[in-house]
């Protein structure tokens, strides 16, 4: 029996997305990489894998979205607790972080929902979004296409 009405996408490009495992890791400094698994251009969401080195120290931020973190492998020094490997944590929209440290190396699933906004005492110095998230992608692709 057909269905009464045609439930097919509006948009045929809308899709799955699958990001393989030989997807490229973007070396953003020499203790912190990415790799890009998501981005949505209608909510602004996005999610990525972040792998940090014992040592580095991700500067203070407020969190313009909610965000899901989720250990994989490591411990994170988070204000003034320890997440550990397998250790899940949601920070609401509005959320203040001063610094953030990798105690050990360390890799993390982060999905957040919204925009991260870096600052000092003195100014703000930089964002994360969507658009950079995917700008960060679209580059790290043109750079392998090219090799």
């Amino acid at each position: 029996m057909p269905l009464p009405q045609d439930i097919r996408p509006a948009f045929q490009h809308i899709q799955d997305s699958l990001v393989r495992a030989d997807e490229p890791w973007i070396v953003q400094s020499p203790l912190a990489s990415r790799k890009v698994l998501w981005v949505s251009r209608e909510s602004g969401s996005w999610a990525v894998l972040i792998h940090w080195k014992k040592g580095y120290v991700a500067p203070a931020h407020k969190h313009l979205g909610g965000a899901h973190a989720y250990i994989i492998s490591g411990k994170l020094q988070v204000r003034d607790g320890v997440l550990n490997a397998g250790d899940y944590v949601y920070e609401p929209n509005g959320v203040l972080h001063d610094a953030t440290t990798a105690l050990e190396d360390t890799t993390y699933l982060f999905i957040c929902d919204g925009t991260v906004l870096y600052f000092n005492e003195d100014s703000f110095t930089g964002y994360t979004n969507w658009e950079t998230i995917e700008q960060l992608r679209d580059k790290a692709r043109a750079a392998q296409a090219a090799a």
